[in-house]
């Protein structure tokens, strides 16, 4: 391997896994960054964005330090190591999370079948549930594999984006960031929310991190998982700010600002790119249990057993959740599950950080009399 990727593996992957959790899971059309950005103005939203970014990056760097340390590379071990006996909190909380946001990804793949093809929504949910069982068939070399790939696209096509909003409507742009007052009110309670949305996607990559060989590496990927996961969010909303205040109400804003872009056939490379950032979120919450149940059984599980657990995972959540309710049950409480998982996941990792800085502060010896 050359000194390049294996550079690439230690410092930048673990923040383009985090990228591709935190993009499918929630902004990929722009509608999450009008809720909790927009309504603090332009340069209040680029405070909230640049909050909610350091708190991905603590968050991340602690993560990949403590699992460094402790040698966990899935989260069942990560939480036995930060919650003891009350890891199975955490399991409970991300079985919800995963329940919703898979159902989530299959209705909007359907969706996206329908929007831009005219096929039965059916087929789009089907396409992503096969896609996600092929890319994570091959375990965690499959799995980078894809992040890498997918990450190409997603990246080129928000600069893409961000250019031709410029070329369409800079001077809009240009001027609502001129007339903006100063950030100001409740950004930061906008950006500490965001950010706790989000954060479980730090623990999600665990099995990426694996190329770690030193703390050293672990905390400097985790810093840069931030820049990685808001850089694209940051090009969207500088074209989201030239159509406020109408943008704010859009249901899809990308939909909104391609339409009065006048650029149809970009909307179509917009809508694959979507259908991709969903791919790469639902490899990550599934190959998450994948490797959860490789490492706690210490049974080697080959394709075909990847495959039908993956099946296993995707079928009654994609294609059963919504109709039998509980979906409606779950995204009622999604507040209030962002705020469990940072009770059982954020503040005990600054404990035990805390704890272990303090366990290794040398006490001073007593002066002699």
């Amino acid at each position: 391997m050359s000194v390049a990727a294996d550079r690439f593996r230690r410092f930048l992957l673990p923040g383009l896994a985090f990228k591709a959790v935190v993009i499918g899971g929630g902004y990929a059309t722009g509608r999450e960054l009008a809720e909790f950005f927009l309504p603090f103005g332009p340069w209040g939203g680029v405070a909230a964005m640049a909050f909610a970014m350091l708190i991905w990056s603590l968050v991340a760097a602690a993560t990949f330090a403590v699992a460094f340390r402790t040698g966990a590379r899935d989260y069942r071990h990560f939480f036995e190591t930060l919650l003891g006996r009350g890891w199975f909190v955490f399991e409970i909380a991300y079985a919800v999370f995963v329940v919703l946001i898979l159902a989530v990804f299959g209705a909007a793949a359907g969706a996206i079948a329908h929007a831009t093809l005219g096929l039965p929504t059916m087929v789009g949910t089907i396409a992503l549930m096969v896609a996600i069982m092929g890319c994570v068939a091959f375990g965690n070399a499959g799995v980078e594999r894809s992040f890498m790939a997918l990450s190409v696209l997603l990246y080129a096509t928000y600069a893409i984006f961000l250019v031709l909003s410029l070329t369409g409507v800079g001077s809009e742009i240009e001027r609502a960031f001129a007339s903006a007052p100063p950030p100001a009110g409740e950004w930061p309670l906008g950006g500490l929310t965001y950010a706790g949305y989000n954060i479980i996607g730090a623990v999600m990559i665990l099995p990426v991190t694996r190329h770690f060989r030193s703390r050293r590496d672990a905390i400097t990927a985790g810093l840069v998982a931030g820049p990685l996961a808001m850089l694209p969010a940051l090009l969207f909303f500088v074209s989201m700010v030239a159509f406020l205040p109408d943008i704010a109400d859009a249901v899809l804003p990308s939909d909104y600002i391609l339409g009065r872009l006048g650029l149809p056939a970009f909307n179509l490379v917009f809508q694959l790119m979507i259908f991709a950032a969903l791919l790469e979120s639902g490899i990550g919450a599934v190959h998450a249990v994948n490797e959860r149940i490789d490492k706690t059984r210490e049974v080697a599980m080959t394709p075909p057993m990847r495959v039908a657990l993956a099946f296993a995972i995707l079928f009654p959540c994609m294609l059963v959740a919504d109709r039998v309710g509980l979906v409606d049950l779950v995204a009622s409480g999604y507040r209030a599950l962002a705020w469990v998982i940072i009770a059982v996941y954020v503040l005990p990792l600054f404990a035990y950080v805390a704890w272990r800085r303090v366990k290794r502060t040398p006490v001073p010896a007593p002066e002699a009399t």
